[in-house]
C-alpha cells in the first residue's frame, strides 16, 4: 500500500503526538528537579518559564552544579544525601541481572532442546512461582536471611532479586531458543561436536538478541523492586526505591529532591538499554518471520 504525501504527513504528526504525550511526564519530572519550591507549587504550573536551580541535585548528590561556577565536589552529608543509595542500586541490579540471565540461559536451553517426563508440568511450575505475590514470602525470607547472616548485604539482595527474575527469564529465553531450528544442533552433533560446544558456538550467538531483551527486563524489575529491598535491608545498604520513601517527612514532601533522585535513577536504565539496543531490537523481533 502506497501512502499519499498527505497520509504520510498525518502519520508523522500522529507519531510525534504520541511521542510527546509519553515524553511530557518525563520532561515535567526533570523540570521539577530544577525548580525552586515556590515554582513547584505555582498555579498555573510553570512548564517552561521558571528559574532553574541545581539546589536539589546539590543536596541529593553532594556536588555543586552551579551554572556559573562549574562543577565542584562537596562533602556528602545531610538528610537528603542519596548518592550511596544510587550506587547500591546499580551494583544490585547489574549483579542480579547477570546471575539470573546466566542461570536462566542454561535452564532455558535445556528445556528447549531436551525432553523428559513431566516437562510440561515443570514449565508450568516455573510460571506459577512468578504468580506468587512477593508479600507472601517477604517475612519468611527475612527470618531465613537473619539466620544465615545475609541481612543488609549485597549478596542477599542480589540473590533474592535473581530468584525473583528467574521464572520470567527462563520462560522468555526458552521461547527464543525454541525459535532457533533444532536442525542446527543435530547437524553439529552428527559432526562430532559436544552439546556444550553446540550451545556455546552456535546457539548462544544466535540467541544474543533474546538474551539482551531478557537482561533489560530483569534489570528494570530489579531496579524498581521495593518490598524485598525494604524488608532485607535495615541499616546502611539501601536502594533507590527504598530511600525515595524517606523524602516524605512530617513537614511535607521534598518534591525537588525526590525528582532529582528520580531523574538520576532513570539514567542507568537508559544507558543499559542503549548498550544492548542493537541486540534488543533483534531479540524482540526474533521468531516473527517464519520460513
Amino acid at each position: 500500500m502506497v501512502l499519499t504525501p498527505a497520509q504520510r504527513l498525518l502519520r508523522a504528526i500522529a507519531a510525534w503526538a504520541v511521542v510527546l504525550l509519553f515524553a511530557f511526564p518525563i520532561y515535567y519530572w526533570i523540570t521539577v528537579s530544577l525548580k525552586l519550591g515556590r515554582d513547584i507549587f505555582a498555579i498555573p504550573p510553570k512548564i517552561f518559564n521558571f528559574e532553574a536551580s541545581a539546589k536539589s541535585y546539590e543536596e541529593v548528590f553532594g556536588i555543586s552544579l552551579g551554572f556559573e561556577q562549574g562543577i565542584a565536589v562537596l562533602p556528602g552529608g545531610g538528610d537528603f544525601y542519596m548518592a550511596p543509595s544510587l550506587m547500591d542500586s546499580i551494583i544490585i541490579a547489574v549483579c542480579s541481572t547477570a546471575l539470573a540471565v546466566v542461570i536462566a540461559t542454561l535452564a532455558a536451553y535445556a528445556l528447549s532442546r531436551m525432553r523428559f517426563r513431566g516437562q510440561h508440568h515443570f514449565v508450568f511450575w516455573i510460571l506459577s512461582t512468578r504468580m506468587m505475590p512477593p508479600v507472601a514470602v517477604a517475612i519468611p525470607m527475612f527470618f531465613i536471611y537473619k539466620d544465615f547472616g545475609l541481612l543488609n548485604t549485597y549478596s542477599g539482595v542480589v540473590l533474592v532479586h535473581a530468584l525473583m527474575n528467574m521464572p520470567l527469564a527462563v520462560l522468555l529465553l526458552k521461547s527464543f531458543f525454541d525459535d532457533i531450528p533444532k536442525e542446527i544442533d543435530e547437524a553439529a552433533l552428527i559432526d562430532g561436536a559436544s552439546r556444550f560446544l553446540v550451545f556455546r558456538k552456535l546457539v548462544l550467538p544466535m540467541a544474543m538478541g533474546g538474551i539482551a531483551a531478557t537482561a533489560v527486563l530483569c534489570f528494570i524489575f530489579s531496579w524498581t523492586e521495593f518490598l524485598f529491598a525494604l524488608t532485607l535491608t535495615q541499616t546502611g545498604l539501601k536502594t533507590v526505591p527504598v530511600v525515595s520513601s524517606t523524602f516524605v517527612t512530617s513537614t511535607g514532601t521534598a518534591w525537588g529532591n525526590m525528582a532529582a533522585l528520580g531523574t538520576a535513577a532513570m539514567l542507568p536504565a537508559f544507558v543499559f538499554i542503549l548498550l544492548v539496543q542493537k541486540n534488543l531490537v533483534r531479540g524482540l523481533t526474533l521468531g516473527s518471520v517464519k520460513q
